[in-house]
């Protein structure tokens, strides 16, 4: 299988050993059977006047490990075992140094009409879904003179068709017609570059070559654009790179494998992380209905005075936008502002928002946690840790990690995790597990943001030295989300199936603006630097990010861009 210890053939470089073959990845505990219900779960998926399968055994094509330094080492494989009737769509290609942890569709054109899955056989009138290429373009070889060389090939679609992914070879003979099929135009949707999974320059090759695994370019609720799980090779810079290839759209607009009701909490009851706070934090969640039963108030522009909360959130204004006319604060009554601020972990939830991701071929778990106060920063300079006073506090804290499962099968396939303004997405192989396949959360202290593991996570320029620290570890405090979680949204279920409560329609804001007079905190941070480390004011004040030094209160979880749209990296 790694036959190949180097790309590079005519230089003079040294072979090196090669890699260990990477063991497919399996989470800790089996899959239950889920549930009853239309199609999710049932391995097959059907987009309209196609069928597709999820394929996630493979048989290794090619395999190299280049010059260290170079690029890391890549496999490229075939799809095993694909069902009679399902053509290939093209091969998959994965990084050495990690468990094969992946998948590409196979498709077959849909035979007969089927209203219950939203299937629908094309008239005798119509071109066919799926046809052979005409032909094939050779995009890259690996130039070697050894016997284990690599071939990339574009097939060429006939007119009104679109290709989809790649064909690998380790001979020159161009690949017979019947190896994949390509797709009818109005079938597909365009895609764009993501990971970078190779990038060999041309010392090391015979010419630059840089794959990449490719996603829709429109991703989020409505979206219909499908991965195929391929990839993406070309030898020009990516800057002068058209996709030539695209990816698969859902026609489907029943989302048939979406899962229903019962599955949803079969599905929290059997991945819904542990959330643990960090051992030190003061600041901890509540449920939103306690916050406003203990003294929340809403205030409006023009207006001194605020207005007691209903518990359910029914007086908040409701829809529109965060125009500024209304926010909520804590009681002006200092010992209650302080009782509130601390939260209240036994009454703390998390709030589920349900929705398609990649049309329809995987389900988004979005889960919600609210804190009723962000604790002030802490800042790290060269080896010195300073806790500041003020900087980075704010009333009303939302952050959120959403699962991703897949409707194939119902398998945890990744996990995204909030980070402030942003976040980062990780493969289910990189989670922690507890109790079976329920990944662990780790809440960073008086922030909040979201991390796969234990440890300090620094914010800023590293080559300074110089950022905001994300202080993550396990503690006697923690909420289990498998259990204790209320679902506010699921709008691809219907009108009437979730009830939303009426605080999710407050689109303004859950905390006052506030300014800090950073002026004094930044001085006491540069008398305490070393001389050669020192900034001006102005320098320190540039390198972090500006709502450390003013903040509005954050908006809700249907204000944020993630709700309708795919998650922000």
């Amino acid at each position: 299988m790694f036959g190949c210890g180097c790309c590079y053939w005519n230089r003079g470089f040294d072979f090196y050993d090669p890699l260990p073959e990477p063991k497919p990845f399996s989470l800790p505990s089996p899959l239950p059977v889920w549930p009853s219900g239309n199609g999710f779960g049932t391995g097959r998926i059907c987009l309209g006047e196609i069928e597709v399968y999820k394929i996630t055994e493979f048989e290794s094509v090619w395999s190299c490990n280049p010059p260290r330094g170079k690029s890391k080492g890549v496999t490229f494989y075939k799809a095993a075992s694909i069902p009679d009737g399902f053509s290939s769509l093209g091969d998959y290609c994965q990084p050495i140094d990690r468990p094969v942890k992946g998948y590409v569709l196979v498709a077959r054109e849909v035979i007969a009409p089927d209203t219950k899955s939203g299937c629908n056989h094309r008239s005798v009138l119509d071109s066919p879904a799926l046809t052979k290429p005409v032909g094939y373009m050779l995009v890259w070889n690996s130039d070697s003179p050894h016997d284990d060389c690599v071939y990339i090939w574009l097939p060429d679609p006939p007119s009104g068709y679109k290709a989809v992914g790649f064909v690998v070879t380790t001979t020159p003979d161009e690949p017979s017609l019947d190896e994949i099929r390509c797709v009818r135009a109005d079938l597909t949707d365009m895609c764009e570059i993501s990971e970078k999974i190779l990038d060999m320059e041309a010392d090391v090759s015979k010419s630059r070559v840089q794959v990449y695994n490719i996603r829709p370019c429109l991703r989020g609720i409505s979206r219909t654009g499908v991965s195929v799980g391929t990839f993406f090779c070309t030898t020009h810079l990516i800057s002068e790179v058209y996709l030539s290839i695209a990816c698969l759209k859902n026609l489907d607009s029943t989302l048939h494998a979406m899962p229903n009701l019962n599955q949803i909490h079969a599905l929290i009851n059997h991945y819904g992380p542990t959330v643990y706070f960090h051992p030190k934090e003061i600041y901890m969640p509540s449920s939103v209905s306690w916050f406003f039963k203990n003294g929340a108030l809403l205030y409006r522009n023009g207006k001194s005075e605020g207005e007691p909360i209903d518990y359910m959130g029914s007086n908040l204004p409701a829809g529109g936008t965060n125009d500024g006319e209304f926010w909520i604060d804590l009681p002006e009554d200092n010992d209650r502002r302080s009782y509130i601020k601390k939260g209240n972990l036994e009454s703390a939830e998390l709030y589920v928002h349900v929705k398609p991701a990649l049309g329809g071929t995987f389900t988004d778990i979005a889960m919600w946690v609210f804190c009723p106060f962000n604790g002030p920063s802490t800042l790290k300079v060269g080896l010195m840790t300073i806790e500041m006073n003020k900087i980075g506090e704010h009333i009303g804290d939302w952050e959120h990690y959403t699962l991703r499962l897949c409707n194939f099968t119902g398998e945890l396939w990744g996990m995204f995790f909030s980070q402030h303004s942003g976040g980062s997405w990780v493969d289910a192989y990189d989670l922690e597990f507890i109790d079976g396949n329920k990944p662990i959360v780790y809440s960073s202290k008086n922030g909040h943001a979201s991390f796969p593991h234990p440890g300090i996570y620094a914010q800023g320029p590293k080559k300074l030295g110089i950022g905001i620290i994300n202080d993550v570890g396990k503690s006697k405090y923690f909420i289990d989300s498998s259990s204790r979680y209320q679902i506010i949204g699921a709008e691809y279920l219907g009108d009437g199936v979730i009830t939303e409560p009426f605080w999710l329609q407050y689109m303004r804001e859950w905390g006052p603006m506030i300014v800090y007079d950073v002026t004094t905190e930044l001085e006491n941070i540069l008398n305490r630097l070393p001389i050669f480390v020192r900034f001006s004011v102005e320098t320190l004040f540039d390198l972090f990010p500006t709502e450390l030094y003013g903040e509005e209160g954050p908006t809700g979880p249907k204000e944020k861009d993630s709700w309708e749209g795919d998650e922000r990296c």
